[in-house]
């Protein structure tokens, strides 16, 4: 992304909030103005007492003008301040906006796919680094250029031959300047990069500390953490190396001004071509040009950074959206059906020319060894994703023209790992229908087979779970999943591997509540405990991709031998549990 569309990208972001930026530099500007009063105002003092003719009637009203401009600069300068931080806030909150507005869009595959804490670094870690320079630009930028400036006018007034000797470094700065901006964002982005990367590595190796410390490995054994600080260092060391000697050099020649300003002066002044209190004055005017600069060069890290983070919201915002139309459509029962489906995670196709129907009123198991497909079947059901090729059907339509909102209402989708927020036990569960009644949740919870342990908690269905329901079983977090999706009491419901977690006993529970569930529904369910779906009304096995067979249980017993390995496979696990019980 190059700086212009990092300013496009920006100026989107301000939309709501151009009238305080506009606002900020004109009051910055006009505080940079007042600025250069006091300098003024000292340098007629110092003309006139060297010249001779002064009195307190003609000093004093100066120095009370010198003390206005100043203070008049501090006022304006904390109002810019105060209305470009206004501005920043307004504009992170855009970009966060857009940001989540965004991941709503996105396929949900997409989302699942990216590690969840990329997502949370993003919009409020790396948004939150663009708050410091976007507040503080804007008035500190502005004054750091516009009082050099206007000093250069002034100081010209007073002699220009002088001006232009105190600006003969400018040009040695800017070429210093110039150097260090050389490939000067590439090789930032780098050292950004490999922050982001060394902070990740970090988080990782000290969720991992357990079976670091089991396996008897050290941080520098740990290599992708080790490399992770490697590179941090090494990206550092570079941008630092190919940086600072311009920097450095910038930094001497500038300021040095005064060297030309300070002998040619004295001999003006000798000579008579200037007098004492303009020389004076020039000297002061020589010394504040180049502080200001300095400071404003400091900014060059903060330009760099805020365009890397802009880039990279960027690269989120650009993410190829799932295209679906706004208007509901109607369905034609709750009939699935796919056909010729195909499908590739990068680059790599996992399911090829697949094609069945899933009934109404029906359960329809998938089956499979694992990376079968099973999985990405039921997630294009929910559409996380569009079919590359062939179509997905729900009542009839191809799922492509039915809003993602309306795929969402008749669809309960419940996964091996699902996410409880840290509320109650009760709140997690009214998810699935916002305006339940307490009874019917706890019907719910019944059906799920979890009201007993819930009820034996101390605070009951008021029991906070914790962080991504920390504060329970996996087994537990799953029955409370799978009580949201009763309760939703979807058309649709799709139970991906939802009682891995669960015992025997309420397996055998949760069984029954399926049974129930099916009721005028369309029940997609997958599971390698085959015995949750030995009286499915149709089973389909899959193997690396392909439908290898479908039927009914003992139909697949006799006739699919890969069904039957898997059923034997399940079987003798269930006698080994016996045994060793």
């Amino acid at each position: 992304m190059n700086n212009k569309k990092t300013l496009h990208r920006l100026f989107e972001f301000a939309e709501s909030c151009r009238g305080l930026l506009v606002s900020s530099v004109v009051f910055a500007v006009i505080g940079a103005g007042c600025g250069i009063i006091p300098y003024i105002a000292v340098s007629r003092i110092i003309i006139q007492i060297c010249a001779g003719d002064y009195s307190l009637k003609s000093i004093i009203p100066m120095a009370i003008i010198a003390l206005l401009g100043y203070l008049l600069q501090l006022c304006l300068s904390t109002v810019s301040t105060i209305r470009s931080h206004r501005a920043a806030f307004s504009i992170l909150k855009n970009i966060r906006t857009a940001l989540t507005k965004k991941l709503s869009r996105v396929p949900m595959g997409f989302v699942l796919d990216t590690p969840s804490g990329k997502f949370k670094t993003m919009i409020v870690d790396t948004v939150e680094k663009l708050e410091l320079p976007l507040a503080h630009m804007i008035p500190e930028l502005t004054a750091n250029i516009m009082i050099p400036l206007l000093m250069m006018i002034y100081f010209l007034i007073l002699d220009w031959r002088l001006a232009l000797i105190a600006a003969a470094t400018f040009p040695i700065g800017m070429l210093c300047y110039i150097g260090m901006m050389k490939d000067y964002e590439k090789r930032y982005a780098r050292v950004l990069t490999a922050a982001k990367a060394m902070d990740a590595s970090t988080v990782e190796y000290i969720g991992g500390i357990e079976v670091v410390k089991a396996f008897n490995q050290s941080s520098v054994s740990y290599r992708k953490y080790a490399d992770a600080v490697m590179e941090n260092e090494n990206s550092k060391s570079e941008w630092f190396k190919k940086t600072n000697p311009y920097y450095a050099a910038g930094i001497a020649i500038a300021p040095s001004s005064l060297i030309g300003v300070l002998p040619i002066g004295s001999l003006f002044y000798m000579n008579a071509s200037i007098s004492a209190g303009s020389f004076i004055s020039c000297i002061i005017l020589s010394m504040g040009l180049i502080s200001p600069l300095i400071q404003a060069l400091r900014y060059t890290d903060s330009l760099a950074m805020v365009n890397a983070t802009v880039q990279e919201i960027g690269n989120l915002l650009d993410t190829e959206e799932m295209k679906r139309p706004e208007k509901p459509v109607q369905l034609d029962g709750e009939q699935i059906e796919f056909i010729d489906v195909s499908f590739s995670y990068d680059d790599t196709e996992v399911l090829h020319n697949v094609s069945f129907t899933a009934d109404a009123n029906e359960m329809t198991a998938l089956v499979g060894p694992s990376g079968s497909g099973k999985s990405t079947v039921a997630r294009l059901i929910a559409s996380f994703w569009d079919v590359e090729s062939g179509i997905v059907k729900i009542g009839g339509v191809d799922v492509r023209n039915i809003p993602l909102s309306q795929v969402m209402e008749h669809i309960a989708y419940v996964s091996q790992d699902n996410y409880l927020f840290h509320m109650s036990i009760m709140e997690n569960i009214r998810i699935g229908k916002p305006d339940a009644t307490d009874i019917e949740v706890e019907n719910a919870a019944k059906q799920a087979a979890c009201h007993d342990f819930i009820t034996s908690l101390p605070d009951g269905y008021n029991t906070i779970v914790g962080d991504s329901g920390s504060n329970l079983s996996g087994g537990e977090k799953q029955r409370i999943a799978i009580a949201r999706a009763i309760l939703k009491n979807s058309p649709i419901v799709i139970l991906d591997e939802a009682t891995a977690f669960t015992d025997p006993e309420n397996e055998a529970v949760i069984q029954r509540s399926i049974s129930r569930l099916v009721s005028g529904k369309t029940l997609i369910v997958i599971a390698h405990r085959l015995s949750t779906i030995a009286s499915a009304d149709k089973i389909v096995v899959m193997n690396e991709g392909n439908i290898e067979a479908m039927g009914r249980h003992g139909e697949l017993i006799e006739n699919c031998p890969l069904y039957s390995d898997l059923w034997n496979a399940h079987i003798s696990t269930l006698d080994t549990k016996e045994v060793t019980s």
